[in-house]
């Protein structure tokens, strides 16, 4: 290196600049030719969600049914949003349509069902929560069955069923312009999905399962954010087992969801310091993903908890299950809708 460097300082001014300018120039022609990894756009999340899983929507329509604003009808989905809601939740089932699916010869929430409720969610300018069952039928913490076409496949396939479906399903979604801001691998997932394999009593298979969706949505687009949806609202324990079981086998996730049903689930204090404890102990955002009781009490508790790690809530099928914000012919129950009005307001809400 010294000899080298000797040679140059012996050089006539004129060659050392020759020199000089062809190495700038060798330098810049390596750096054109970095391949560098696309910046990949950030998804805007609202920082708050009062977000409304309506998935029977096209089924009461289909019976007729109609929604009433102060008797006025409007698009249901327009009525949620002007009393404060900014979130909508469908679920897909992989073939409701089976007859001993969801919606036998139907097929109420199968893809092209969800991709018309996608084109209604983006066109009313609201954000998009999917909800994958992985199932023909519901899928909770009692039951979880295989979907029929999954039922002979060994797990390398079961595993390459899943990403392949769930890749599928978000394809068709982004090319038509609607893809799903957020996403659930898996419905209520604390007791496992996809039985037998995937139970909870065998983690390592069911996490190589979640991690097969997961990798699925991200393939696709990797700003999609990823929630684990558990049915422990007011179980801090459960939650926290399974949370670690999966965290310890790698499962990356953005969200923790959880259902919130007190015949289920415990006191709504049971449920604060659940949500409490879970917000300190991990990373992630939490949202109560489903709930219908204690509406104003249940966003209370998410919206206060510490370091703004609560991001919000779902009321579950409020149209027209438990306790709907609308009665059985479409008519609005006033009192009811402005308890989101006044969270809205409460919690500046966008």
């Amino acid at each position: 290196m010294e000899k080298l460097i000797r040679k140059i300082a012996a050089m006539p001014p004129r060659t050392k600049m020759s020199l000089v300018i062809f190495a700038l120039v060798i330098g810049f022609s390596l750096v054109a030719y970095i391949p560098l990894k696309p910046v990949q756009p950030i998804r805007k999340i609202p920082a708050k969600i009062m977000g409304a899983d309506i998935s029977f929507l096209p089924e009461l329509e289909a019976r007729g049914m109609k929604f009433f604003d102060h008797g006025q009808p409007e698009d249901a989905i327009q009525i949620l949003k002007k009393y404060g809601f900014n979130y909508i939740r469908i679920r897909i089932f992989n073939d409701p349509a089976a007859d001993s699916g969801y919606s036998p010869k139907k097929g109420f929430c199968d893809m092209e069902h969800c991709k018309a409720m996608a084109r209604r969610i983006k066109s009313a300018g609201m954000k998009f929560l999917l909800d994958f069952h992985y199932s023909d039928y519901w899928a909770d913490p009692g039951k979880q069955y295989k979907p029929s076409a999954w039922k002979n496949l060994d797990f390398p396939q079961l595993q390459h069923a899943v990403f392949d479906f769930t890749k599928k399903v978000i394809t068709e979604l982004h090319d038509q312009g609607t893809t799903p801001d957020m996403v659930q691998v898996g419905n209520e997932i604390n007791h496992g999905m996809i039985w037998p394999e995937g139970n909870a009593s065998h983690p390592d298979t069911l996490a190589a399962l979640i991690k097969s969706g997961i990798a699925a949505v991200r393939e696709v687009d990797p700003s999609i954010q990823i929630m684990l949806h558990l049915a422990c609202g007011g179980q801090n324990a459960e939650s926290r087992f399974f949370l670690d079981n999966m965290l310890s086998r790698g499962v990356a996730f953005d969200l923790i969801g959880e259902s919130y049903y007190p015949q289920w689930h415990g006191t709504l204090e049971q449920l604060d310091s659940n949500l409490r404890d879970l917000g300190t102990r991990y990373k992630q955002d939490i949202i109560v993903v489903e709930y219908s009781r204690h509406k104003k009490e249940v966003n209370d508790i998410v919206f206060n908890l510490p370091g703004g790690k609560g991001r919000g809530t779902f009321i579950w099928e409020p149209l027209n299950t438990w306790e709907s914000v609308f009665d059985k012919t479409g008519k609005m129950k006033d009192s009811l809708m402005e308890i989101y009005s006044a969270l809205n307001r409460k919690y500046k809400i966008r």
